[in-house]
């Protein structure tokens, strides 16, 4: 079969503006970025209202492993696949990131005959919003090393400073180092060090701001770091927060592109589904809900990760509720959490695929009976998939009370996902469900983590080093408590331990630091050994990538 980036190049795409009419968006509300590319205006989009009943899906999935998924895969699917029955639908989808692309996975707009296009332009530089994102966070990085070498009026504490520069590639070697060496008119030496891009608080931000307005008075929010007094600092104590908005106004407006058959996508924002919510935009989120009857979403990672952040952060602060859930699974990943190796995958073993569906159990339980919605199962299949496997999960599913209906969406497009669209609409009927968060929002900082780890994990308890727990007291003092939190985590695990597979339970959540985003509106507590500057395998993707004299690209899949 070719590869993705073949099965894309050979694709027609529609012009934008077709897409953009599809969903009734004039072209005069679109600015192309050639012909196959666009940006909504966003005075447009702001302000304007839901579409009556449509419905808001969320695509999530077991946990993550070395095999993948294929949950961008599916939520593409899936829009085409409720085309292919009929009716009009958008996806809402996060931009990839660079690091991931030329590090370990490689590209991020699908696959197979499920994925979006102009697919090199998504995966790469697309509209520039990564960059500018790159561009706000580093001017801020760069104000508050220009402040405490122009006299720092402010009283920073260097030492206490928190916020570091960002870049949207895995870069291990800028983790940790000193800048300001080389004498006085280089700035003032301190430690400080590089995070990749989606995990900038910038990011978290952008992908949550409603207007011009919430944008920068969240920027203003940010905490850089504190005063010799021990007084936070913010960006709009530096007065860094309008330059910052003014960088970032124009890719504040949501992306359109199209999927291999022609169906809208909004493709906007893409924050870290670790240290960060780990979804969309909310503003292309909500211009898809008001153009398209169903609007198929995705958040990052498996359930415990993605949904958990979807539903407890950008649910609560949005007011969204989806209607319905796909939990998307794989033969190869219930083998693999049953102890089957990597190179075995493909081989068929019946009983290790039968104990590894533990981990879809807990992901169906949290996802039904913690956060109440109704929830199909789809399983992604593929080719070395076997009967006897298949027929063994889906009865497994269905003992759970559960239904489940098997995708072929990689090899044959919506079609392959027409059950799995008929599955939706049909779970959707009873209206839109009481959603649940996993906590209340009254709970302290500490006991909304212990909430999370208990009922979503699995775990017996957690551990908070004495000096992480005087940072959460400092943060409380300073008004903080009432944030919601985001546990930063290995994706791979129910723990804080990559090799742990399936669905461990009575383990400690170990807690190694705790840093607060003040500005996108939840406290980070970072578990486990989990980075926020990514570093390159042995043999990047990168080294796979290439360009032929016509300037068509290779390698991206």
């Amino acid at each position: 079969m070719p590869t993705d980036v073949e099965i894309a190049a050979a694709t027609p795409m529609l012009p934008i503006e077709e897409i953009a009419a599809k969903i009734g968006i004039p072209a005069n509300e679109i600015f192309r970025y050639g012909p196959h590319k666009a940006k909504v205006s966003l005075p447009y989009v702001q302000g304007m209202q839901r579409r009556e009943g449509s419905k808001l899906i969320l695509v999530t999935a077991t946990s993550p492993t070395p095999a993948g998924e294929g949950k961008t895969t599916t939520t593409v699917g899936l829009v085409d696949g409720l085309a292919h029955i009929g009716e009009t639908a958008a996806a809402a989808l996060r931009e990839p990131s660079m690091g991931p692309v030329f590090g370990m996975k490689g590209g991020a707009a699908g696959g197979g005959k499920s994925q979006l296009n102009p697919m090199t332009d998504i995966n790469l530089h697309f509209t520039g919003d990564f960059a500018s994102i790159a561009e706000a966070h580093n001017l801020l990085a760069a104000l508050i090393d220009n402040h405490l070498q122009q006299g720092n009026e402010l009283g920073i504490d260097p030492r206490r400073i928190t916020f570091k520069r960002v870049l949207d590639m895995n870069d291990r070697a800028l983790r940790d180092i000193v800048i300001g060496l080389g004498g006085p008119t280089n700035g003032v030496p301190r430690e400080s060090g590089f995070d990749i891009v989606v995990a900038s608080e910038v990011m978290a931000i952008f992908c949550l701001a409603t207007s011009i307005d919430d944008l920068k008075e969240r920027l203003g929010r940010i905490v850089v770091g504190h005063t010799d007094d021990k007084k936070p600092l913010t960006a709009a104590d530096l007065g860094a927060h309008g330059a910052m908005t003014a960088l970032l106004a124009d890719a504040l407006a949501p992306n359109l592109v199209q999927t291999l058959e022609g169906n809208p996508a909004f493709v906007h924002g893409g924050p870290f589904a670790n240290i960060a919510h780990g979804c969309n935009s909310v503003t292309a989120t909500n211009t898809a809900l008001a153009h398209a009857d169903w609007v198929v979403t995705e958040a990052g990672f498996g359930a415990d990760l993605g949904a958990e952040k979807f539903i407890d952060l950008k649910c609560r602060f949005t007011g969204l509720r989806p209607d319905a859930a796909v939990l998307v699974a794989t033969i190869r990943s219930m083998k693999y959490h049953g102890g089957v190796t990597v190179t075995d995958l493909t081989s068929e073993n019946v009983d290790a695929m039968r104990s590894g569906m533990s981990n879809i159990e807990r992901h169906l339980h949290n996802l039904r009976e913690v956060w109440g919605l109704p929830v199909v199962v789809g399983l992604n299949r593929f080719p070395s998939d076997t009967d006897a496997e298949i027929a063994a999960f889906v009865e497994g599913i269905e003992k759970l009370g559960a239904r489940v209906e098997v995708c072929t969406h990689f090899s044959d497009g919506g079609a392959g996902a027409a059950g799995l669209a008929r599955a939706i609409v049909e779970a959707t009927e009873g209206g839109t469900p009481d959603l649940h968060f996993t906590y209340d929002d009254g709970l302290t900082l500490v006991e909304k983590v212990e909430k999370i780890a208990t009922t979503i994990y699995g775990a017996g308890s957690i551990a908070i080093p004495p000096a992480v727990a005087k940072q959460i007291s400092q943060f409380e003092a300073e008004g903080y408590g009432h944030l919601p939190v985001c546990i930063a985590k290995t994706q791979k695990s129910f723990t804080t331990d990559d090799a742990m597979r399936g669905a461990p339970s009575g383990h400690v959540l170990e807690v190694r630091e705790v840093r607060l985003a003040a500005g996108a509106g939840f406290v980070v507590f970072v578990c486990g050994s989990l980075m926020t500057m990514p570093g390159l395998p042995k043999k990047p993707a990168a080294l796979a990538i290439d360009v032929d004299s016509e300037g068509h690209i290779t390698g991206l899949f």
